[in-house]
């Protein structure tokens, strides 16, 4: 258990920004997740923009890995050129 000031308000902001990233990552698997559910190429290529943006922001703030956006990015395109 902390037992000075400042170890209690690491703690404290280490769960702030522990929630801040869970509702990131929560919210761009989701986009992730209607992404490749979408049939419709017209539809998917324009909501493609906007979950990649997504995903660049988890990279920028550290919420993943910038390979494993690459690596998402990536293949979102291919299920997306998959589609007829």
């Amino acid at each position: 258990m902390a037992n000075n000031a400042s170890a209690k308000k690491c703690i404290r902001q280490s769960e702030r920004h522990r929630l801040h990233n869970k509702y990131y990552a929560k919210t761009t698997r989701n986009a992730i997740r209607d992404l490749r559910n979408t049939t419709d190429k017209k539809a998917a290529e324009a909501n493609a923009p906007k979950v990649y943006a997504m995903i660049d922001k988890l990279a920028k703030i550290g919420v993943i890995h910038k390979n494993k956006a690459s690596n998402l990015k990536s293949g979102l395109q291919v299920y997306i050129n998959r589609l007829s």
